[in-house]
């Protein structure tokens, strides 16, 4: 029998039905996981992407002289008075550069006990796919940048490297960094790196200059969009660098590779493999990621390097 003047251990009566107590008659509404270090990942973004049929793309390009130089073509202009007219070609690199997709990989496992179970509001297995294809972009943008065999800071020719001169030169610098390619379309620099930019700007007196991308408002510096990417590393001595590129076939620049298709294809060059269930009974997926990237010409890919951050 339910007492109404039942009173607490202070001898005054309950105030009425606790939050707590209510709770336990509450369904609670639950948000799908978010993973925090997600980044903005504007390389992948931003990079146009070419179809590497059968995981391999074959760059055919003009033979080049023993110093790097094209193979000048006999042509002649002008009054020719009568003057026979050269017969030319251009040969092609008898044997050109090729480059197989690189893999980012890992195995989801997850015990059919919680699969059968624990699915609502949420699929545990769809959600732990989600997430784990958000870590392997985030692997895949880092190893576009630092890869030694596919990086950016790594495949950029040394006629295309500067070194920073000093912290209060960063805007002559990237003059010159621009200046030394034609029609330069994206800088990535850290974060940091950007805000060394900005405070440059204000001690010379100048105004960060801002476009529009796609709906974002991007700071930019000679019209030429910096976007932000952590995967750009900083230097025990306090220094990282700052990327140019130029992008897309057409404009001979640098392009991804991916190949579109695959068997069991979650997204664009990602595919996500049921492996089975073991005798423990957990469930394995494979999870894959395919990708590279090529630089076509090598004035389509600068970097600035050194470049100090301070304290």
């Amino acid at each position: 029998m339910l007492s109404t003047d039942a009173v607490t251990g202070d001898g005054h009566a309950p105030s009425g039905l606790s939050p707590d107590a209510a709770r336990t008659l509450a369904t609670t509404t639950k948000s799908a996981p978010y993973m925090p270090s997600i980044t903005s990942r504007w390389l992948l973004r931003r990079l146009p992407w070419v179809e590497a049929t059968g995981g391999t793309y074959r760059r055919n390009q003009t033979v080049t002289a023993p110093d790097g130089r094209e193979i000048d073509i006999d042509i002649v202009a002008g009054q020719l008075d009568g003057a026979p007219t050269p017969a030319a070609f251009v040969d092609y690199d008898p044997d050109p550069p090729e480059h197989d997709l690189h893999a980012a990989q890992t195995i989801l496992r997850v015990p059919s006990r919680i699969a059968d179970l624990y699915n609502g509001p949420y699929n545990q297995i769809e959600q732990q796919i989600l997430l784990i294809i958000q870590a392997l972009r985030e692997r895949q943008e880092y190893e576009m940048v630092n890869n030694g065999d596919i990086g950016l800071l790594h495949v950029a020719t040394p006629e295309h490297r500067l070194a920073a001169h000093d912290g209060t030169t960063l805007l002559d610098d990237l003059d010159e960094l621009l200046g030394r390619r034609r029609n330069p379309h994206m800088l990535l620099a850290h974060p940091k790196a950007i805000v060394a930019l900005g405070q440059e700007c204000t001690r010379r007196g100048l105004t960060v200059e801002f476009v529009d991308v796609d709906g974002d408002r991007v700071p930019a510096w000679r019209g030429v969009p910096v976007f932000p990417c952590s995967k750009i590393p900083i230097t025990e001595r306090r220094s990282t660098s700052v990327i140019v590129l130029r992008t897309g076939e057409e404009d001979q620049g640098v392009i991804g590779l991916h190949q579109t298709g695959l068997p069991d294809e979650w997204e664009p060059s990602l595919n996500v493999r049921f492996m089975g269930i073991d005798h423990h009974g957990v469930i394995h997926y494979l999870i894959s990621a395919y990708y590279s990237l090529d630089v076509l010409v090598p004035d389509a890919l600068g970097v600035l390097d050194n470049i100090p951050l301070g304290t």
